[in-house]
């Protein structure tokens, strides 16, 4: 007795049901704007090419779109220096005066360069350029202190933060001031970056998600290119001595210790170039340990500074990040383990000895709903776990409804966190429910996801992806179980959109405040869904952790929404979700505009979904004309 993960987009292509027009023009949209030619998702140069050129056009109608630009602040571009290649030095200083947006200052700090080249570059360009400032220190004190000295240089509203290799490309300010434009109230804006090499080949894109305070504990995704008010930097007292290979990161945590989530805002596109050489010079190279120890530093002071508990260690599964441990309260909360069930002992026998016999956490009760079990191998097997004074056996009759079973267990579970758990779930780790319990009880949280692996060892469910067919669809689906995901994402905790019921724990109070699942109109399919956006309508974070590891079998029992028999109900709850949730299931905020949603990776899209802010007034004339 198993509900269905979110459907797929080759099952959303199969179906035919009959939207009304709007919707029906919205489905066609979205599958249309994510339907990719005849490319190689995985060719960031061919997509660069496409997507990411800037031409003379593109800078002409930029500035002719600032023109109406009311608010065009003074960015300070903060730039700390030490021995750099001469050639490299002025292709970044270049690369600043390249910029679109003309009201910039490029304040530069010399950390005692042994060589007289750096200064004289520096006063070449001061001399070229009056918005270019510079000041030499007197002694090398590091990253920490010289990006300090360039801050005291300035006298913008926002700083940027720029290394003195990397590069800007020309629309980078820009696009800032037309967030701010947007978001005039935000304190923190930061873009997605990739590298380039020594002949100007660019590579490694990070695609990012928006804000998301969980995969910020997990490794600095903020990064570069970062842009902070210029107040907010000063309050927290700049960069910190001693955190050097870790001070960008060091910097983050204090600012957005100090700010709020809705004054910090990401810009879906690449505005930083990270040069990277064979050649090792960079401290965050020479002295990775040093690096990450200051980056772990960093964080536990971050957790003590907001109130919270947590020991931040290193991520056994992936390179230069951490995981943080977090407490279940003293005492633990009693957990409600909610197993639907129709018959299938096979299934039901291994999901309730992993519950009871080799799950760690304590205490904890199991309801097990028997939708009108007529086995006799699984009415023996229900009558001896009911020994067990955990196990209680709530009877279900009539047809089956996924969303109405597990409301109803709700209602009588004794437990302050429930468990929605399908009965073809089996245990793979031990601590799998204290993990999920530590983050479901923190009041920002709502539910909280598992890493579910196929039998084959495959992934079958890190985390919800909105939009994909139009609807929603499972990250990292068939990966391999110990492949890295984009970035590592595969073994960071994150925030994301929505997770599978098939393993859900969330607070008790927080199910029924939003109404539990929709038995009226999500009996089967996509009720999960439309949970973790109520709650994230409410403003609670959902997360998926890696660290809570379980096995999933997917359906054998109930079968598939494509018989049918199956297919009217399916797609009555397909256009439920379309009426109800409309454009909200074509902005995943976790999930960047330039990649695909036609798989379950995080392929390029071609093109991608994101309208560059200089092209807004043609695509949107464009697009009236074609409506």
């Amino acid at each position: 007795m198993t509900r269905p993960t979110p459907i797929s987009v080759k099952v959303l292509a199969f179906l035919r049901h009959p939207l009304k027009p709007e919707k029906r023009r919205q489905f066609r949209r979205a599958r249309n704007a994510s339907s990719q030619p005849r490319v190689d998702p995985n060719d960031y140069q061919d997509w660069v090419r496409r997507y990411d050129t800037i031409t003379v056009e593109d800078r002409h109608a930029m500035g002719v779109s600032l023109k109406s630009l009311a608010y065009q602040p003074l960015i300070s571009v903060v730039m700390p220096v030490y021995d750099p290649h001469e050639g490299h030095f002025r292709q970044a200083i270049d690369s600043v005066r390249d910029q679109v947006y003309p009201n910039w200052e490029l304040c530069i700090a010399d950390d005692a360069s042994p060589t007289e080249a750096t200064r004289a570059i520096i006063a070449d360009y001061a001399a070229m350029d009056p918005r270019i400032k510079g000041v030499r220190r007197a002694e090398n004190g590091g990253i920490s202190a010289a990006s300090n000295s360039a801050l005291d240089l300035a006298q913008g509203e926002f700083v940027a933060l720029l290394d003195h290799d990397d590069l800007l490309p020309n629309q980078a300010l820009y696009e800032v001031i037309v967030e701010l434009n947007a978001h005039p109230q935000a304190d923190i804006i930061y873009t997605d970056e990739d590298k380039i090499d020594e002949d100007g080949r660019r590579f490694g894109a990070y695609f990012k998600p928006d804000w998301n305070p969980e995969l910020l504990l997990s490794q600095n995704f903020m990064n570069q290119l970062s842009v902070y008010r210029r107040s907010l930097v000063n309050a927290v007292k700049g960069f910190r001595i001693g955190f050097e290979g870790s001070q960008d990161y060091d910097l983050a945590l204090r600012c957005v210790a100090v700010s709020s989530a809705d004054k910090i805002r990401h810009i879906p596109a690449v505005l930083y170039h990270w040069r990277r050489t064979a050649r090792a010079s960079e401290f965050s190279q020479i002295q990775l340990e040093r690096c990450i120890a200051s980056a772990q530093r960093a964080k536990a002071d971050y957790l003590s500074s907001i109130g919270e508990a947590g020991d931040v260690l290193r991520n056994p599964k992936s390179d230069h990040s951490d995981r943080i441990i977090r407490p279940i309260p003293v005492p633990a909360p009693l957990v409600s383990l909610i197993v639907p069930t129709r018959n299938r002992a096979d299934l039901l026998r291994p999901c309730l000895d992993g519950l009871m016999n080799r799950t760690s956490y304590q205490p904890l009760e199991i309801i097990i709903i028997d939708h009108q079990s007529d086995d006799p191998e699984t009415l023996e097997l229900l009558d001896q776990v009911v020994r067990d004074p955990r196990v209680r056996v709530m009877p279900y009759t009539g047809a089956f409804n996924y969303s109405a079973m597990n409301n109803r267990a709700v209602e009588s579970a004794s437990g302050d966190v429930v468990c929605l758990l399908n009965n073809d779930i089996d245990v793979v780790t031990p601590d799998w429910l204290t993990e999920m319990v530590a983050h479901a009880v923190r009041p920002q949280n709502g539910a909280v996801g598992a890493k579910l692996i196929y039998p084959s060892g495959r992934i079958q469910h890190a985390g919800v992806r909105l939009g994909m067919g139009g609807l929603a669809g499972h990250i990292f689906c068939h990966s391999e179980r110990e492949s890295l995901g984009h970035f590592g994402r595969l073994h960071l905790v994150s925030n994301v959109s929505a997770v599978t019921a098939a393993c859900l724990v969330v607070r008790k109070a927080l199910y029924q405040d939003v109404g539990g699942l929709n038995e009226t109109d999500l009996l089967v399919a996509f009720n999960d869904v439309d949970f973790c956006l109520k709650l994230r309508a409410k403003n609670y974070f959902n997360v998926w952790t890696p660290f809570a590891v379980l096995v999933h079998h997917e359906s054998p029992s109930r079968g598939p929404d494509t018989t049918a028999e199956t297919k009217p109900r399916f797609t009555k709850e397909c256009n439920w979700m379309l009426e109800t949730w409309g454009d909200v299931l074509q902005q995943d905020p976790y999930f960047n505009p330039n990649l695909s949603l036609d798989t379950h990776n995080f392929d390029l899209a071609f093109p991608p979904r994101r309208v560059k802010p200089w092209q807004h007034h043609f695509v949107d004339s464009r697009m009236t004309r074609a409506e």
